[in-house]
């Protein structure tokens, strides 16, 4: 049995006549060039062809793989984006040199500085202002909020002289006026009571003639004096009762309710100085915080200025990326004194230690790719290593064709590569691939360009008396190369690669007549002298040594 070669310049058979060309050329020098094929006829007559051996292939029994051919370009499955950040004037004052490899830590680009530096320095003292500010305020604030506590503490003091004023009159104050009141009523009455006596005791001894009169009317105005005085302390003890024990009361007690009512006031007017107080330094701290920010952004574009490799990678820039260039047409490669906008991307670092192929396949076959399968990919710079891959995935949307071809529809197919670093692979290089959907084994084969279609029906062209014959055959399983031949053609037979010439005779075609046909009803059976699908009797096929088909 034979294995389908995996020539790298051969898998693309007929659909890619640049690579037929060269496979052709590479066998031609190989093999002897202008072997004939002399084809004799049944009559005696000679009829002679000139067929080119390489046209020829005899069918035999062999195992070949069902593949997809595609082609695509290699992309890294993860890269690293180089932008640059500054917000302000940005201009390059060192860049590494692209298709450089750099480690991670390398520094990859520099940009000038000096204008950040500066702003660094003014943001610097507005920091230091703003800080100032905030620790006057904080003070102020902390010295309200101590005066507070200090006249609150007055007031609850003032409040509780006025309480155990009350308490003083309420349990002595007014105790001690009732009594004093009692006394003097009782002493003015004693006094009145002995100068009543007194004063009938000098009416008795005027009579009698033991005093004079003055010092009887004397008595009597004791007397008199005495009864006015316990009226008047009698008075004062019912005014006492009912009036002034009561403004005494209303006295102490709108005391106490005013000390309260100041210390509430206290309280108000702290607390509205210190709400200002407050709100001033939220202020002046937000001022400060701003201007931390500020300068906290300032350093960290200070330090965008120098960028380092984030990771090991090639370096490229993005204007040689394909639809990724930097916005203005003929714009050359970032280089000293080059200014740059923000967030402008300069360079990308890919990781080719892990390569994908991006492969492109039509919109029919994309349905029998699934991952896991495994691919073999052929890089344009390296066309004759095999690259073993992985099928990843496909993609869940097609691309259209474009302007060219607006009804084509193609997908993508990741293919990650088990690569040699050796290989010196990179992103966007043209590549071709092979996916495997499956493996036939031991069955007749014959390459895909050999067979022909007419409508429904399928055949080869064989060896017949003066020339070629259609033959029907039907087929089974297939690949972009070779096709599995289920009935039809056997061990030996020879088929012709291609249609015959002008000058190349057909000397039997098929027909579809109903009912006709070896493989079912409407197909013909085989041609004249060619029973059971072997070479037809009477006809010798001489080809020179090398050839194709040569016993």
């Amino acid at each position: 049995m034979r294995s389908t070669p995996r020539d790298p310049q051969a898998f693309a058979g007929p659909r890619r006549p640049g690579l037929a060309v060269s496979w052709m050329v590479a066998l031609l020098a190989v093999l002897v060039v202008g072997a004939t094929l002399v084809l004799m006829g049944g009559g005696g007559g000679t009829i002679g062809v000139v067929v080119e051996s390489t046209d020829i292939h005899t069918v035999e029994r062999a195992d070949f793989e069902i593949m997809i051919p595609a082609s695509g370009e290699l992309i890294t499955e993860t890269k690293v984006e180089i932008r640059n950040l500054l917000e302000g004037r940005a201009v390059i004052t060192e860049v590494v040199d692209e298709g450089s490899f750099v480690r991670k830590g390398d520094i990859v680009l520099r940009l000038a500085d000096e204008e950040l530096v500066d702003k660094i320095k003014d943001a610097e003292d507005k920091v230091q202002t703003a800080e100032s500010s905030v620790v006057a305020a904080e003070q102020s604030l902390a010295i309200r909020k101590s005066t507070m506590a200090s006249d609150l503490e007055k007031a609850d003091l003032e409040i509780e002289i006025a309480n155990l004023d009350l308490k003083a009159w309420e349990e002595g104050g007014v105790v001690t006026q009732r009594q004093k009141l009692d006394l003097d009523i009782e002493t003015a009455r004693i006094n009145r009571d002995r100068s009543v006596r007194r004063a009938a005791d000098a009416e008795n001894l005027l009579e009698n003639g033991w005093i004079s009169f003055d010092e009887f009317e004397s008595d009597r105005i004791a007397m008199i004096e005495a009864e006015a005085m316990v009226k008047e302390v009698e008075l004062a003890k019912t005014i006492y009762e009912n009036y002034t024990i009561k403004q005494e009361e209303a006295t102490k007690r709108s005391a106490v309710e005013q000390s309260r009512a100041e210390k509430g006031r206290v309280r108000q007017r702290h607390e509205a100085e210190i709400v200002k107080i407050e709100a001033d330094v939220e202020s002046v701290q937000f001022k400060r915080d701003t201007a931390n920010e500020r300068l906290a952004d300032l350093q960290e574009q200070l330090k965008a200025c120098v960028v380092e490799a984030p990771s090991d990678g090639l370096v490229v820039f993005a204007s040689s990326l394909s639809g990724e260039r930097r916005g203005r047409d003929n714009d050359p490669p970032p280089q000293v004194g080059t200014e740059l906008r923000q967030n402008e991307l300069v360079m990308i670092l890919p990781d080719t230690n892990r390569m994908i192929a991006n492969l492109k396949v039509s919109e029919a076959l994309s349905g029998r790719i699934k991952g896991g399968q495994p691919a073999t990919i052929f890089s344009d710079s390296s066309p004759g290593t095999p690259i073993a891959g992985v099928v990843q995935g496909v993609s869940v949307l097609a691309e259209s064709g474009g302007w060219r071809d607006p009804n084509r529809r193609d997908y993508t197919v990741r293919v990650l590569l088990d690569a040699d670093p050796a290989l010196g692979l990179k992103p966007s290089m043209r590549c071709r691939g092979e996916i495997i959907l499956g493996q036939v084994e031991d069955v007749i084969t014959t390459p895909i360009q050999s067979v022909f279609r007419s409508g429904p029906l399928a055949y080869v062209y064989t060896i017949s008396e003066g020339g070629f014959a259609q033959t029907e055959v039907r087929i089974g399983r297939a690949s972009e190369m070779e096709v599995e031949i289920v009935a039809g053609l056997a061990e030996g037979d020879d088929v012709l690669l291609r249609r015959p010439t002008a000058g190349e005779k057909i000397v039997s075609k098929i027909e579809t007549k109903s009912g006709e046909g070896p493989f079912g009803g409407g197909r013909p059976g085989p041609p004249a002298g060619r029973p059971g699908g072997g070479k037809p009797a009477g006809v010798a096929a001489a080809v020179k040594p090398g050839s194709a088909g040569a016993s």
